[in-house]
């Protein structure tokens, strides 16, 4: 469990950022393409974005080996130029550290070895990659991630001005709870931070479902990236043309289970759900498991009947704007 200590100027120092930061959007991206997940969710958009990365964007990964991302690359820039010119003024000895501990005794590349000892070609290779991984993976859904930022920002003013920080800190993590200046955030990676003084700052990712992102760096406020948004990346404006939405929809789950969470939308038993999809029972049942296992599905039993049912996640993408089915 993650659990936030707040003094009383931390409370009163909290701050949510006005807008999105380009290179912490980036990495939740990447790490969000690279990490093992749900398939029926996200295996279609993993794929399109890894096909879609440039060989300029290679380096990218021989700076997190093993997963263990060097903290100088966390930095809060409102434009994609600003956060590389933070990047490049690292101090010297933060970089051979961070280098150090992510590599430990692993042998590293030519390159990374010129980043440790400060050689400018080194750090052009970096702003190169970071630029064609943006390219590739932000700049056609930035315009996007910005308005869902604002609609997250509009969200957490509204909250705090009407019921209190304390009731908008917790509405942005359900499940967590605020109690004697300790905010605890279950199911995220067991850690203690003090913020001391040093304020919070909040900034939500739609890129990142997989729980909170801390930046605790010394005399610095603390940075907490937490998920937002419906739980799926966004795409490009255009991408989810109304046309087209049975097919996209089929690409990502498959047709049969894509027709199976649209039938759905009211409780159906296994034995309705395989006669509407001209299927075995067997089948059905397993199609309505794997749904299940994404979050699109529910199941529940009553005696020997078992009957299933489409989640809010499940209608979200069946019916991305809220219209009827």
């Amino acid at each position: 469990m993650l659990r936030i200590h707040f003094t009383g100027d931390d409370l009163a120092g909290v701050r949510f950022a006005p807008r999105p930061a380009p290179l912490q959007e980036l990495h939740a991206a990447l790490t969000t393409a690279v990490r093992p997940g749900p398939a029926p969710l996200l295996g279609a958009w993993r794929g399109r974005i890894l096909r879609a990365l440039p060989t300029a964007a290679g380096p990218l990964a021989d700076l997190v080996p093993a997963g263990r991302p060097p903290v100088f690359l966390d930095v809060l820039g409102d434009t994609l130029a600003e956060s590389l010119d933070r990047i490049r003024a690292t101090r010297p000895g933060l970089v051979r550290a961070e280098l150090e501990r992510v590599y430990g005794p692993m042998p590293a590349p030519r390159w990374i070895r010129g980043l440790y000892a400060g050689e400018e070609a080194s750090w052009r290779t970096v702003g190169r990659a970071q630029r064609a991984a943006y390219e590739a993976v932000l700049a056609p859904v930035w315009s996007v991630v910005q308005d869902l930022h604002r609609d997250a920002f509009a969200r957490y003013a509204l909250t705090a001005a009407e019921h209190g920080v304390a009731a908008a800190l917790t509405a942005l993590a359900p499940g967590s709870t605020l109690r004697d200046g300790v905010w605890e955030w279950p199911g995220a990676a067991a850690r203690d931070v003090r913020l001391g003084g040093r304020g919070l700052v909040l900034l939500p990712s739609f890129h990142h479902p997989a729980g909170p992102l801390l930046q605790d760096l010394p005399g610095r406020p603390v940075v907490l990236t937490y998920p937002a948004g419906p739980g799926l990346p966004p795409v490009p404006d255009g991408a989810g043309d109304p046309a087209q939405p049975d097919e996209a929809l089929a690409q990502t789950l498959g047709r049969t289970r894509a027709e199976a969470l649209r039938l759905l939308a009211e409780p159906r038993t296994t034995t309705s759900l395989a006669r509407a999809l001209r299927v075995s029972n067997a089948t059905a049942s397993a199609h309505a498991a794997a749904l299940r296992a994404a979050g699109l599905v529910t199941t529940r039993r009553t005696g020997r009947s078992v009957s299933h049912e489409r989640t809010a996640l499940g209608t979200l993408l069946v019916v991305p704007n809220g219209t009827t089915p």
